[in-house]
């Protein structure tokens, strides 16, 4: 059975989407089965995937509103090698249909039943607000991966995003879980940066990923490309970051499954 990790932050620009990307690249480039969901109506990991979201024949709108196959939707000719369910400003349209539908928050762990075993690991990339495709993401994932920027208002972000989760645990997923703290775009010049770091590792502990994305050049510019970053420039120090987290998360999995 696939492990279903939605990437979130209700904070903009803290590298959600090139973390998406990337670590689904990234896992798909270690022989893992990869399905990427992009929820966002800006459809920004869809491009990044190398994907136009404006000639995608389906997206996530088909299969949160219309109900057609997970199936169905996905398209497999991606740049990261890995499967994607696209987006585009369709799903903006799908939030406001969703309203009026019954079981509206469940639809996409119903829809995602029928696949999950065909995968290693399903990403959902998230928008940037606690909105009804978040909370779809929420109620079809078995954790939540955190990336946020060394900075005060991340701080304050995070404990909001926490709360979140609390409650959603409460109402939709008993069984969600913090996947982990991912640092994002990431100076060590930057006392602050430094400063923020060591309050997260003391208060998150193991939580909090060792692997550290640094700020770089070529994951800003991946995307205009339609590329992960590895594709782009594999040596960059982005895409090596990138594949060392993939490490990371697939270790912990297998520490989990022995202490089970």
């Amino acid at each position: 059975m696939g492990k279903v990790i939605a990437i979130a932050n209700q904070k903009g620009g803290v590298g959600k989407t090139t973390t998406a990307v990337n670590l689904s690249a990234s896992m798909a480039a270690t022989r893992r089965k990869v399905l990427l969901i992009d929820l966002d109506p800006q459809g920004n990991a869809t491009m990044a995937s190398g994907v136009d979201k404006y000639q995608v024949e389906h997206s996530i709108y088909d299969l949160l509103v219309d109900e057609r196959s997970a199936e169905s939707v996905i398209t497999q000719e991606t740049t990261g090698k890995y499967d994607l369910i696209a987006a585009n400003s369709d799903v903006t349209a799908a939030e406001i249909k969703l309203m009026e539908v019954f079981a509206r928050e469940t639809r996409l762990r119903r829809a995602l039943e029928p696949i999950r075993a065909n995968y290693d690991y399903i990403f959902i990339d998230c928008p940037p607000s606690l909105n009804l495709l978040t909370v779809n993401a929420m109620a079809a994932a078995d954790s939540v991966m955190v990336p946020m920027q060394c900075e005060y208002y991340a701080l304050e972000g995070l404990t909001a995003l926490m709360d979140t989760i609390e409650q959603l645990r409460s109402v939709v997923n008993p069984d969600l879980s913090i996947e982990g703290l991912l640092r994002t775009m990431y100076d060590p010049r930057n006392r602050l940066a430094n400063d923020v770091s060591e309050q997260l590792k003391n208060h998150f502990g193991d939580k909090v990923y060792r692997t550290v994305i640094p700020r770089n050049v070529r994951l800003a510019e991946a995307p205009s490309f339609g590329s992960p970053a590895m594709y782009y420039d594999k040596s960059s120090t982005g895409s090596k970051a990138y594949l060392a987290l993939a490490g990371e998360v697939i270790r912990r999995d297998e520490l989990a499954r022995q202490a089970c």
